[in-house]
């Protein structure tokens, strides 16, 4: 098995194919990031408001950073 087969097998089996996509967006928009904070037995959203200044990547893997 090479490289490539091993990292599509990899994604197939991480994320499945209904779940939602993201929306599209690029360096300069100003987004929401909303996820959820498990602390013990306990659970809540924390959301962070902010800029995009970079994007890396692509596809479900891509990595973005967000300035306040």
């Amino acid at each position: 098995m090479n490289k490539d087969a091993i990292i599509r097998l990899v994604n197939e089996q991480m994320w499945t194919k209904d779940e939602a996509e993201v929306p599209a967006f690029k360096a300069g928009d100003t987004i929401t990031v909303t996820y959820k904070i498990v602390e013990g037995n306990k659970e809540r959203l924390q959301s962070f408001r902010g800029v995009v200044i970079q994007i890396k990547g692509s596809g479900k893997t891509k990595m973005f950073t967000i300035r306040k």
